[in-house]
């Protein structure tokens, strides 16, 4: 029987997805397995690298396990990942000599002010595409080095290897014979130059970081290791594709023409827009990424992410109480036809693009006495959408052309009032999926393209079908005052008086 099977795994932030897909995009089993969250200091966010690696294997296990799946018709194993999560380990034992330090942690704020007061953001935005925010790897890895004992000396003699998530995956996949990133995840480090899809010796220079600790970049869609001795697999399965999640996304709605974009919904909201073959660098704000990296072509994107969206509907479950699960949200926002003129700006651990103030607090207005808990729910769900539309808005004024449509993902991509919001807010066709997990089906389709399973990119987007579109419906006047309050709303929140 023909090996037409792919094999994704899917590691984020909170737990690992596995899942087995065809060539039309049918997810044929998954399995989700939780891992904990590690919180030592205030803004410090870790995760024990083993309890990712055990995710990964029970979720695999249960996969393979389910009478659906036959392991035979396995082609390749494709990933994602958590992008900026930044770990160390032993190249000889593969055993991490600290936590991983998450994208969400921030305790390089320091480091990365005193590379701004030295005049070193423009130099960074120009050769990465990235701003000097502690999000990203390269000051996390710097600290490791500073901060774990021993660590700097023992990198410099080549016994220790640096890694986002996917380089540690492949590393243990392959038992230990492969120390390789794809160029999506190395643009997200601060050390790669976007031009060249190289390390950049100047970049490591500014952070100190030894070049014998890294991997070797590699394309998004290849054979770049094979199995040896996981989860019940034969060894010697390719490992062929890679991308972090939110280029994986991308890929995943098949965007593949300029001006294509995707915006993912979930515990933040991260919008992307494919902008061909040459990057960018934005005037308003925006990342300047890898989108991915094939044999033939390398295809850039600008970003922008909200950092609160999912998590936003999680506080008003959590810290008022306003709704006993995160998915009565909907029907608590449509019980009013409005928020009432409430706005609120969900600035719950500060502002990203294209504001990038990490100081932003949130904040909410236009309260009467007439407001309810359903305005306040309406009023949250505008404000996801408001963020995105701000990050469509710097991407149309970057690209210098409209935006043709925008394909969604990601849990709460699943609200219908929040998606019509979306469409009416940022004037622009809202496309939802069939199935909404596109970061997985991405991984998949890439893996697809590097084993020949497809023989373009274009053949494996038939792995990406829309199920709805939503279209504007608000009229421009109306459109124009809602932002207006949106845009004063923002200045309250962003003022630090």
């Amino acid at each position: 029987m023909a090996a037409d099977l792919l094999l994704a795994i899917d590691q984020g932030t909170t737990g690992t997805t596995v899942l087995v897909m065809d060539t039309q995009g049918r997810a044929l089993a998954r399995h989700t397995q939780e891992f904990p969250q590690h919180y030592p200091e205030p803004g410090w966010v870790e995760h024990d690298a083993d309890e990712i690696w055990q995710s990964v294997v029970s979720a695999a296990e249960r996969v393979l396990a389910n009478p659906a799946v036959d392991k035979q018709r396995v082609a390749a194993i494709g990933i994602t990942n958590q992008r900026e999560t930044t770990l160390l380990w032993e190249r000889a034992s593969g055993k991490p000599i600290a936590r991983a330090i998450v994208w969400q942690d921030r305790r390089t704020a320091d480091i990365c002010k005193r590379l701004r007061d030295r005049g070193k953001l423009e130099l960074v935005r120009g050769r990465t595409g990235l701003v000097l925010d502690p999000y990203f790897s390269g000051t996390k890895l710097a600290w490791l080095l500073d901060n774990v004992n021993g660590a700097r000396e023992r990198a410099k003699k080549g016994e220790l290897a640096f890694g986002t998530i996917d380089s540690f995956l492949i590393h243990r996949l392959s038992a230990g014979e492969s120390h390789v990133t794809d160029a999506t995840n190395a643009s997200r480090t601060l050390l790669m130059s976007l031009e060249t899809c190289a390390w950049d010796d100047e970049m490591l220079d500014l952070l100190a970081v030894p070049p014998e600790v890294l991997p070797r970049i590699v394309s998004s869609a290849a054979i770049v290791a094979k199995t040896k001795g996981f989860a019940g697999l034969p060894d010697g399965l390719p490992i062929a594709g890679i991308a972090g999640d939110q280029q994986a996304a991308l890929f995943g709605q098949a965007c593949f023409e300029v001006g294509d974009t995707k915006c993912t919904y979930g515990t933040g909201a991260f919008a992307l827009t494919n902008i061909g073959k040459h990057p960018k660098v934005s005037r308003q704000g925006l990342l300047t990424t890898v989108a991915w990296k094939t044999a033939d072509e390398v295809i850039y994107a600008l970003e922008g992410s909200a950092f609160i969206a999912g998590a936003a509907v999680q506080w008003l479950r959590d810290g008022l109480g306003l709704v006993q699960k995160a998915a009565d949200i909907e029907a608590l926002a449509a019980s009013v036809p409005s928020s009432d003129g409430v706005v609120f700006v969900p600035a719950l651990a500060g502002l990203g693009a294209p504001h990038w103030d990490a100081d932003a607090r949130g904040a909410i207005t236009g309260i009467t006495r007439g407001t309810t808990a359903a305005h306040v729910a309406r009023a949250t769900l505008e404000g996801i959408a408001f963020q995105v539309a701000d990050l469509l808005s710097a991407m149309r004024d970057d690209l210098g052309q409209p935006l043709k449509r925008m394909r969604v993902d990601g849990g709460a991509a699943a609200n219908d009032l929040l998606m019509q919001f979306q469409s009416d807010i940022a004037a622009i066709a809202i496309e939802r999926p069939r199935e909404l997990e596109s970061t997985a089906r991405g991984a998949a389709m890439l893996a697809g393209v590097g084993v020949g399973l497809f023989p373009d990119i274009h053949a494996a987007g038939q792995m990406s079908k829309a199920e709805r579109t939503f279209e504007p419906a608000m009229t421009g006047a109306d459109r124009e005052a809602r932002l207006r309050r949106w845009g004063h709303a923002v200045r309250l929140a962003t003022s630090h008086d």
